[in-house]
């Protein structure tokens, strides 16, 4: 019965009735993991969809030279490894928990034959898709055009915004995490958050970070000059 309410309610799932959740149940993998387990590994097979249903995952790819870049940081409710799964191809990235998660894994055939059957699971998978297409433009846009000051303001005021404008904030993610998934090193990042807090843009404590010129956070996100 727990299982049954947890995936009822995964986004992923809405509108579905009781008979598809609990055929969902029926191919249901429930696992549990540690901190930084591997969840898979770029190359291989997509077997099936993944959802977080407690902590966070990690979704990376790794340079020759061992740099990890950060794609995704996947919480709670939230699929990854789509994509692959529906072309029936290779996972093109890495996954790993960075705290102990909670994830349920949906073998591919028994999960897409599912999809044939229910058009509202068809149609919210659509919209986590272009949700997802929308979040990698932005990461080529920000990785290829913005310093990494922009890439920072940008992601503030994503969180701002996702927190209902609140500027009051705290990082869900290490910062060296952070640094990552912004293209650079925690040491150019806690640089960065200095400067921003000595020029009162933002005052910083810890992870706890207050935002106190929003409108000079928008000008820098939006491609402005940080000073020195």
């Amino acid at each position: 019965m727990e299982v049954i309410k947890r995936i009822a309610e995964v986004p992923l799932f809405n509108g579905l009735p009781r008979a598809q959740i609990e055929k969902l149940v029926s191919i249901v993998v429930d696992k549990t993991l540690k901190r930084g387990q591997t969840i898979f590994s770029e190359g291989d097979e997509a077997s099936g969809l993944h959802v977080v249903l407690a902590g966070r995952v990690k979704v990376f790819k790794l340079s020759s030279e061992g740099k990890e870049q950060i794609l995704h940081i996947i919480g709670p409710g939230e699929p990854f490894g789509e994509v692959p799964m529906f072309a029936g191809e290779y996972f093109p990235a890495n996954a790993e928990t960075i705290e102990e998660s909670r994830i349920l894994f949906f073998p591919r055939v028994a999960f897409v034959e599912l999809i044939k059957r229910e058009p509202s699971l068809a149609m919210n998978m659509l919209s986590i898709l272009s949700k997802r297409l929308r979040q990698f433009a932005r990461l080529i846009e920000d990785l290829s055009l913005k310093e990494v000051s922009g890439r920072l303001a940008a992601y503030l005021l994503y969180l701002s915004d996702r927190d209902n404008k609140s500027d009051k904030l705290e990082l869900d993610i290490a910062k060296v995490q952070l640094a990552s998934l912004l293209g650079t090193i925690p040491e150019t990042l806690s640089r960065i958050l200095g400067k921003m807090d000595n020029q009162g843009l933002i005052e910083v404590q810890g992870r706890r970070i207050k935002l106190l010129d929003r409108k000079a956070l928008e000008d820098l996100a939006a491609g402005g000059k940080f000073l020195v």
